[in-house]
């Protein structure tokens, strides 16, 4: 069987990535590989270097609401106008492709379950033209990765403005909840999302390099951030000093985070231990158990590829491919990352790299990663 090494050296040297970090957990026994560079003509890559995780971020800000939901600040099913009173009153267009203000009022208000499971009526479906969908690009900013620099106040006040696509309950919509998410994470906690996260999470666990920045000492652990070329190399998108050396304004609990492969391995550990004294086991239950309806994982496959969806990351019950097991967790981040996790078998499998993703279908180094995961 070709090594961990080898494989992630195969894509380095065909030219296709400047590097990457990998690591594969089977129980106790750990097998992590550094490969290539932090840049096309930077430093050796390292097991420390640092990346951005983009959409790693959400199953770490799934568990710090049901944090909230385990001390009691707020109930799983409650509205969560109480918090967000930019939201008491939604809108839904009237058809998915109707223009802005051809709306209807939301049936029922928004829950926090809905905003774990990606079904609050906010989103990305499968066709990225239709006018609701536009609006988040344009007036949100959904850009992923390039972090924002309004305030969780404005960013709120600005979504309120936009018809959510579905009614609550209704479909499963990729991202914006776990923004959604963010702020109300603040907005309970009475304190900003990186600071609930540090305390509760980042800090019990010994995630010392996970943050929604770099400290300056840092930056030289930094990995360039590129994205792929209809033709040639791949073009520097974010040097290692650049858009991740400084304080968002806008905290990101969709895709903000900066982290290493032994981080997101210690998160998670500690959803494989029932929550190890972090989350509850019921709070580890929910965000590893499939929350969805054979209908809204079909709406959903641009994205889920037949999996159903937990409260932050996806959940295996369909097997279409040899990595596929039913309840293996994780997710995909937009910066070339992926994370997950097998509770039957106790396996972890990490990948980072600094190439961005065309698109939602992932490339061949990341089925290739996970096909030697599975082997």
């Amino acid at each position: 069987m070709t090594s961990l090494e080898a494989l992630l050296a195969s894509h380095v040297e065909a030219g296709s990535l400047p590097g990457a970090v990998a690591l594969v957990a089977r129980g106790d026994e750990v097998e992590v590989a550094a490969v290539g560079r932090t840049a096309f003509d930077g430093p050796p890559m390292e097991r420390r270097s640092l990346f951005r995780v983009a959409s790693l971020t959400k199953p770490i800000t799934a568990a710090a609401l049901l944090l909230l939901v385990a001390d009691g600040r707020v109930g799983l099913h409650d509205p969560v106008d109480e918090w967000l009173p930019e939201l008491a009153a939604p809108r839904v267009v009237r058809t998915p492709r109707s223009p802005l203000d051809d709306v209807v009022p939301a049936a029922r208000p928004v829950t926090v379950f809905d905003l774990l499971t990606a079904r609050a009526g906010y989103g990305f479906p499968s066709d990225f033209s239709l006018p609701a969908v536009q609006a988040l690009f344009s007036d949100l900013r959904q850009r992923p990765p390039e972090p924002s620099d309004v305030t969780p106040d404005e960013w709120i006040a600005d979504l309120a403005r936009i018809p959510m696509l579905a009614q609550p309950g209704e479909r499963w919509l990729y991202n914006t909840t776990s923004d959604i998410q963010g702020v109300l994470i603040a907005r309970l906690a009475g304190r900003p999302l990186p600071e609930f996260l540090a305390e509760r999470i980042f800090e019990p666990l010994r995630m010392v390099d996970t943050a929604f920045s770099a400290r300056p000492a840092d930056l030289d652990r930094c990995t360039a951030l590129y994205r792929p070329t209809e033709s040639g190399p791949p073009e520097l998108w974010d040097a290692p000093d650049g858009l991740w050396s400084r304080e968002p304004g806008f905290p990101s609990g969709a895709g903000g985070l900066v982290s290493t492969v032994d981080d997101l391995h210690a998160f998670s550990r500690m959803l494989l231990a029932d929550g190890a004294g972090v989350l509850t086991p019921d709070s580890v239950r929910l965000m590893t158990t499939d929350h969805l309806t054979p209908e809204q994982r079909a709406g959903g496959e641009l994205f889920l590829e037949g999996q159903g969806w937990g409260c932050g990351g996806s959940v295996d019950v369909e097997v279409r491919e040899p990595w596929n097991v039913p309840g293996r967790y994780g997710w995909v981040g937009g910066t070339g990352t992926s994370a997950h996790l097998v509770p039957s078998t106790g396996t972890v499998a990490i990948l980072l790299t600094q190439l961005s993703l065309a698109g939602p279908t992932p490339p061949g180094f990341l089925r290739d990663f996970w096909g030697w995961a599975a082997a």
